[in-house]
């Protein structure tokens, strides 16, 4: 089914900017946490597994390395385009709209980095958990990483100025119409760039209640990446367990 492609997402994550501004990211502590996830999920060695909104793949590589049988799927084409290139028998890519049911099953599927909330209609959020809710094996689990609201709005930086590979990423947060909205605006080559971010300020009680509607058993949640538990005022993750 092919969505509407004019939502911020859809332009902002297929721009080599978005990766620009991004490529500091934290990957040891990402895999730190696929070892302690896959680990605590006790997955069998050939289990199937979606890596969801997997941008250029980087946690897709990660978890084949790993020995899974791993599909890594995003919305954005060059993403895919880019993460296609380390493809082999075990890892495949494709373009997926996370609203749209797999036509695959998975033993698990993972959704990291707050790959969720972007949509404009909270039926969409609520579309895209049946939506893995029902590309899961009878055996799955699903895993959701997401931040926790109340401490990044407890403690956000209205203004930052960030100069990577040459750029100057002028970045402003604030809180509207509950979500959480992140602009940047930066020059490059004489040209001006205005992109938006924009995540609904999801909590746990949000989350439970969809989970609820779509039928999802929510089996335990974490509170960061080294799966301790969750407080409301001090986690910096809201990582969700389900099947």
């Amino acid at each position: 089914m092919q969505k509407e492609t004019n939502n911020w997402f859809a332009s902002w994550f297929d721009t080599p900017y978005y990766h620009i501004l991004y490529k500091d990211r934290d990957y040891e502590e990402a895999q730190l946490f696929m070892d302690n996830i896959t680990g605590y999920l006790n997955l069998p060695e050939d289990a199937k597994i979606l890596d969801l909104a997997c941008g250029r793949g980087r946690h897709s590589i990660y978890l084949n390395k790993l020995g899974y049988d791993v599909t890594g799927a995003d919305l954005s084409e060059n993403s895919i385009k880019e993460a296609s290139k380390h493809t082999n028998d075990k890892l495949h890519f494709v373009v997926h709209d996370m609203r749209d049911t797999c036509n695959e099953k998975y033993d698990a599927i993972f959704n990291l980095f707050t790959s969720f909330g972007y949509f404009e209609s909270d039926d969409d959020n609520l579309t895209t958990l049946k939506a893995i809710h029902n590309s899961l094996t009878e055996y799955g689990f699903a895993v959701i990483d997401f931040m926790n609201v109340h401490k990044i709005i407890a403690n956000l930086v209205p203004q930052e100025t960030k100069v990577i590979d040459g750029i100057e990423f002028h970045v402003k947060r604030y809180v509207e119409d509950n979500h959480i909205i992140k602009e940047i605006n930066f020059n490059d080559k004489g040209q001006q760039f205005h992109f938006t971010e924009k995540v609904k300020a999801l909590t746990l009680e949000d989350f439970e209640t969809m989970m609820e509607e779509a039928g999802i058993y929510l089996l335990d949640v974490f509170g960061d990446y080294k799966l301790h538990k969750f407080y409301k005022n001090e986690s910096e993750r809201l990582i969700m367990i389900f099947k």
